[in-house]
């Protein structure tokens, strides 16, 4: 039996414009909503930092595009594990947060700012070679500045600091920077002082880049 109806008339331009609209907005909606999920996974919902792969990927881009005139800064929290043992995980939160409030801050706009995990953070930005020793101070004296509660407790938080500059080392890429600004941060730990890697900084063995032996280091800058 056949069961199909033919309806009279036909369906102008306005008509379908109805029929089609619904479905449109529809998925308009699905996609703004969609982006603003995947922009979310980029972001670390406690800082607001780049992710490690969202920042890695502008790292990248930032390193291609603007050559030596750059700095990978790598950054610890100093004592972060009693923070969150005697004044509890809420206080720890807070720290981590303000730290992400300053180094976003420091580095500017254009910058990538990652947290990699835990209490560990990356910075890649534009920064000439002339002006590095002055902003590394900068940076250092914004992470030893404590931090207020919500209770109105202060803390004293610390930071180390490790930076590589590719004019210096001789190379662009992301992963031997971060390492070698990464040992570079270990031969200042718990100094108060940032440390530039020199090219011997290359040479130290890693595991996971953790550094293991003592090159010779360059130094500057004071915790104020």
């Amino acid at each position: 039996m056949n069961t199909t109806m033919r309806l009279p008339g036909r369906i102008g331009p306005r008509a379908l414009l109805i029929t089609t609209a619904v479905p449109l907005t529809g998925w308009a909606l699905h996609a703004a909503a969609l982006h603003k999920r995947l922009a979310a996974t980029r972001r670390d919902p406690l800082t607001g930092l780049l992710r490690r792969d969202a920042y890695t990927a502008r790292a990248r881009r930032l390193l291609a595009r603007h050559g030596d005139d750059l700095a990978v800064v790598m950054v610890d929290a100093d004592h972060f594990k009693q923070i969150n043992d005697i004044l509890g995980h809420a206080a720890g939160d807070a720290v981590l947060a303000a730290f992400g409030a300053r180094l976003t801050a420091w580095a500017g706009p254009r910058a990538a700012v990652g947290r990699l995990g835990g209490d560990e953070f990356a910075v890649v930005l534009e920064l000439a070679s002339g002006r590095c020793a002055q902003r590394l101070e900068q940076l250092v004296r914004m992470l030893h500045t404590p931090v207020t509660l919500d209770d109105g407790r202060t803390v004293d938080v610390a930071a180390s600091v490790g930076a590589a500059t590719p004019d210096v080392l001789g190379t662009r890429d992301l992963t031997a920077l971060q390492r070698m600004a990464d040992a570079a941060l270990y031969d200042g730990k718990h100094s108060g002082r940032a440390v530039l890697a020199t090219k011997r900084h290359a040479t130290v063995t890693s595991v996971n880049g953790r550094r293991v032996g003592r090159p010779g280091t360059a130094t500057w800058g004071r915790a104020a």
